[in-house]
């Protein structure tokens, strides 16, 4: 019998519902192993619980790091990469495009790699000079180490193509949505079905946070606005829009597994601000548990989103605030605008296609 094939997924936290590349370890991890998969997910001692060594039946190799802004993920996964060298694997995902710097180690070693590049990294707010300029040199490399270069959005793969010539497989996100059980969450926090705002982001620059608490204060009536969120290193950004803030806007801190779903399936409205990235997991699961979507009008997430949302301009928080007035004064006028939502996540965005996928590109790289 031919043993089953080992894959190592590298450069995210873990595994877990922290971020986008967490989710995506996990839900794509637990089905290659539903597929007859062995994999090690490689995750950060200061992310993972103690003693904690697999999820969803793929193995947890947890390797310290360095918790700083700039060194937290290029030195873990330097690790990450240095450790896989010599465990015998068939093939490797890296994931930011921060990490094509590693990729060579990995293919030095025998391991055909594809790397994840997510957006384009080095629009965002949140690096300075020095952090640009790794991610614009990062962008360069990613075009060249790898065996296979991954974007999850067209329009990503177009500033690849366009500006690189190099080709790129799309795959996106996927979504499952599963109804809670419970109403813990909305009871701690005090609110009522359908009779809430809700955003939900890390709390940096070019997610906008402070464009929305900004806009919400030209937004009439008492329902609530929910900021779900935070981000390590970002204080002072983050005290800028909280501290004597609205008395309507509540800021729980971030929000995980079963409580993150029932802020999703029980919100009047989903709020997606974000400028720079290519497909956003929040977005795609806002969509699949059939929220009204109240979303920045960028390409990449008019790619996502298409015809399912009300679009506003975080550049101009008055549209943000028209579009939030709009689904207050008649949210039964919104019941088909949910409707496209939810189909249009279960048509476009399937955890199982996007495991398929992953596993066709893993059987192809270890083939060689």
């Amino acid at each position: 019998m031919n043993r089953p094939l080992h894959v190592a997924l590298l450069g995210s936290r873990g595994a877990g519902n922290y971020g986008g590349y967490e989710t995506l370890m996990s839900e794509l991890g637990a089905r290659l192993v539903a597929r007859g998969f062995r994999v090690t997910i490689y995750a950060r001692s200061h992310s993972t619980a103690a003693g904690e060594h697999g999820h969803r039946g793929a193995e947890l190799r947890v390797l310290p790091t360095v918790r700083s802004k700039y060194f937290d993920t290029p030195v873990h996964t330097l690790l990450s990469a240095l450790d896989a060298r010599g465990r015998g694997f068939d093939a490797a995902l890296v994931v930011n495009s921060a990490n094509a710097l590693f990729v060579p180690l990995l293919r030095a070693a025998g391991i055909p790699t594809a790397l994840h590049v997510d957006g384009i990294e080095k629009r965002r707010a949140k690096w300075g000079l020095f952090g640009r300029a790794v991610y614009a040199l990062s962008e360069r490399l990613a075009c060249s180490v790898a065996d296979t270069l991954i974007t999850d959005a067209r329009v990503i793969r177009e500033h690849y193509l366009r500006r690189y010539g190099a080709a790129s497989e799309v795959i996106t996100y996927g979504v499952e949505p599963r109804p809670p059980a419970t109403r813990d969450t909305l009871d701690r926090l005090g609110l009522t079905p359908r009779r809430y705002f809700l955003y939900v982001s890390r709390f940096e620059p070019e997610n906008n946070p402070h464009s929305v608490v900004a806009a919400y204060a030209d937004v009439h009536g008492s329902i609530p606005l929910v900021m779900v969120g935070g981000a390590p290193y970002a204080g002072r950004f983050i005290r800028s829009f909280t501290e004597g803030s609205d008395q309507r806007i509540l800021f729980p801190g971030p929000i995980f597994g079963d409580g993150y779903r029932e802020l999703l399936a029980n919100a009047l409205a989903y709020i997606h601000a974000t400028e720079v990235g290519g497909t956003h997991p929040a977005l795609v699961e806002a969509m699949g548990y059939g929220n009204v979507l109240v979303v920045n009008d960028t390409p990449e997430n008019r790619e996502v989103a298409g015809d399912s949302a009300l679009y506003f301009r975080a550049e101009a928080p008055g549209t943000l605030a028209t579009a939030l007035d709009r689904v207050r004064k008649a949210p039964e006028s919104m019941v088909a605008l949910r409707r496209t939502a939810a189909d249009r996540a279960s048509r476009l965005f399937s955890w199982e296609a996007v495991a398929e996928h992953y596993a066709e590109i893993f059987r192809r790289l270890a083939a060689r």
